[in-house]
């Protein structure tokens, strides 16, 4: 018989041959009491008898401790046995049998928590392998689609980002070696070409890192391809060693069947019996018919004329036969059963955990890769959109940058330039001369009419002498004998006026340029500038964005230098009752100057809030917007550290509470919200 190969410990092939051997036997009748020629030869065994079914007695127990003996590996062939993959399970065995994982392999992809009730459904079907291997062919389809995909956008990317950062280099460069306009022209194209390379830079580094992840799922498929084939080669050794024992043990049955025949013929014809009267009584079939043909007929003229003694030889010698063919079929039968268990409970369920690992982890390696790309896909278009519209109001984003053109004031400068080095040489006719020689006189002044409306963004400011930005909230108030700041009452009633339905309001900012520049002329004239303009009430933001503005660049903020440490540690409070009374002192504690601009400004904001379902501000973005502006940026945190960013959720949190409490702070009974 052929050498088998498979892998075993030798304590577990003892056990199998001695039960196969056990339950051979006792089939048998204990070695040939049941054969009617009393020479031991063992029942022809059907396929019920030599293929025990799956879910047997016997491999349940051995199906629980296939993890043990794939573990400890101390009887395993190690030139055919020796699996490609280890399982968590069967990387490290410790002495008494418990299992630890590495951590090279529990960080690998593979799921943990192995699904043992799949393997015992694959182990329960014809077509668990062929099943396994057709679907680790589609998931490295899959894998492979995907890291082609990656590939080929990596380069649509690279090559667009390299692309856009050549034309914005040499834009900036030849608009600098040009003739073109200066002043505030020159920096907007100069800040918006710098953008472009920002933006650039961002998909060459997009571009690289989808290389990088097409790399990473091309090395994958390889490895998984590379285990899917050393197990494929396993398998196969596996069948084709249980298929030759299969072979050698028909062979040896169809040998002992042909010995009998023989040994019937040889008794018929010593006992004077006629072939041909009893060849219609056959004993041992083969395959359905008795197997006599010409060997038998020329076996029976052999015996023809035979003498006592030659048949008795010839009896003795074919008894012999038949004896070595019933050792042989017998130990042939109890190899191919213990093979044939240890093939269905060992090593079949370790093949299929082997091809069931290589389909998780390409399965999951590749999921891992594409959530990563959607994860890149969002932040790049989310990068995008900060470098062309910045968050940060002092950050002037795209839009702001082209708006802070000021053609006027560029061209005004122009003409002053050209006029000084120019304006000595005449090349043309001349204005101003002489009247008797018919020049023309000066130009008049140009006077508006009474009944004139000029335009107000034509009309120059004059300056009050009253500046509201970066003064002392106290002064100011004392300046101008009110108990509001002038700029808050302003602001805010043209803001309930013409934003409390405004998506966004306070948390979208407004315009760079017109902000500033409405700032500007609040510090100089706070009365002459009209909030209903048209200019202002058709993008409230701008009004928005100068309020807060106000708010930062006071001196001491709103809740005051002194007291900064006291609100935080009050909003530090996790009892909601507590941390709302506690900021009820701190806020009572204010000089009356911030206190009673503090209720204004919560009164305004707490109907900001009504109107949530409009402008989608609810208590929380409004105060996440203000914590920052009412405490005022660089201040101590609670330790006495500059680590105002530190301390964000606590103000935000302050704010948050007092603006939730707002009636009960604020609001004395009887009077109106």
């Amino acid at each position: 018989m052929p050498q088998t190969h498979y892998v075993t410990s030798a304590e577990s092939l003892d056990q199998h041959s001695h039960q196969s051997h056990q339950s051979h036997l006792s089939q048998s009748g204990g070695g040939g009491g049941a054969h009617p020629y009393g020479d031991g030869a063992p029942p022809t065994p059907t396929k019920a008898s030599t293929s025990p079914p799956r879910e047997s007695t016997e491999s349940a127990p051995r199906w629980r401790d296939s993890e043990t003996v794939g573990a400890g590996g101390g009887g395993s062939e190690v030139g055919h046995g020796q699996l490609p993959r280890v399982s968590v399970e069967e990387s490290v065995t410790s002495g008494d049998g418990d299992y630890a994982a590495s951590p090279a392999v529990v960080a690998t992809l593979v799921e943990p928590s192995f699904d043992e009730n799949i393997l015992r459904a694959l182990c329960q079907t014809d077509c668990g392998v062929p099943l396994l291997m057709d679907r680790i062919k589609q998931s490295m389809v899959s894998c492979r689609e995907a890291a082609s995909f990656l590939k080929r956008r990596a380069g649509i990317e690279d090559e667009y980002g390299k692309s856009m950062q050549k034309l914005a280099r040499q834009a900036a460069n030849e608009y600098a070696t040009s003739e073109a306009k200066a002043g505030s022209y020159v920096n907007a194209w100069q800040s918006s070409m710098r953008t472009h390379e920002v933006m650039a830079d961002n998909r060459i580094k997009f571009a690289l890192r989808l290389n990088e992840m097409s790399e990473e799922l091309s090395n994958l498929a390889k490895e998984v391809d590379k285990n899917r084939k050393a197990t494929k080669d396993l398998a196969t050794r596996y069948e084709r060693s249980l298929q030759e024992s299969e072979s050698t043990t028909e062979k040896a049955k169809t040998r002992f069947d042909m010995t009998a025949e023989e040994l019937e013929r040889l008794l018929l014809q010593k006992e004077g019996e006629s072939l041909k009267d009893n060849a219609m009584q056959g004993r041992s079939p083969v395959n359905g018919k008795r197997v006599i043909g010409k060997a038998v007929a020329k076996g029976g003229m052999l015996l023809k004329g035979k003498n006592p003694q030659n048949l008795q030889r010839q009896e003795d010698d074919i008894r012999a036969r038949m004896s070595t063919a019933s050792d042989a079929y017998r130990k042939a039968v109890t190899e191919t059963q213990t093979i044939r268990q240890e093939y269905f409970n060992f090593q079949l369920p370790r093949i299929l955990r082997a091809f069931k690992e290589c389909v998780d982890e390409i399965d999951l390696g590749t999921q891992y890769h594409l959530a990563r790309y959607a994860f890149l896909c969002e932040s790049i278009v989310h990068s995008d959109a900060t470098i062309v519209s910045p968050p940060d109001e002092n950050s002037p984003g795209l839009k702001a940058t082209m708006e802070s053109i000021d053609n006027r004031t560029d061209f005004k400068t122009y003409m002053q330039a050209y006029i000084y080095a120019h304006g000595g040489t005449a090349r043309g006719p001349r204005r101003t001369g002489p009247a008797d020689e018919g020049f023309l006189p000066p130009m008049p002044a140009l006077h508006h009419h009474p009944g004139s409306s000029p335009s107000p963004s034509n009309v120059p400011l004059s300056d009050k002498g009253r500046p509201t930005f970066g003064v002392n909230l106290a002064e100011q108030m004392a300046r101008d004998d009110v108990d509001i700041p002038l700029i808050v009452v302003k602001c805010c009633e043209a803001i309930e006026k013409y934003g409390l339905t405004t998506q966004g309001i306070y948390r979208v900012g407004g315009t760079h340029s017109k902000v500033m520049k409405l700032k500007e002329r609040l510090d100089r004239d706070l009365d002459g500038v009209n909030l209903d303009a048209d200019e202002w009430s058709s993008d409230i933001s701008n009004v928005t964005s100068v309020l807060k503005l106000w708010l930062r660049e006071l001196p001491d903020p709103l809740f005051t230098s002194q007291q900064h440490s006291d609100f935080l540690e009050a909003a530090r409070n996790e009892n909601e009752r507590a941390r709302h009374i506690r900021l009820h002192e701190r806020v009572n504690a204010l000089p009356d100057p911030n206190y009673s601009t503090l209720k204004y400004l919560m009164g305004h904001l707490h109907r900001v809030a009504q109107h949530e379902a409009q402008n989608a501000m609810s208590v929380q973005n409004i105060a996440i917007v203000f914590g920052p502006t009412l405490f005022g940026q660089g201040q101590p945190g609670v330790n006495g550290q500059m680590n105002g960013m530190a301390d964000a959720s606590l103000q935000n949190k302050a704010v948050e509470t007092i603006l939730e409490h707002y009636t009960d702070i604020f609001v004395d009974d009887g009077e109106e919200t």
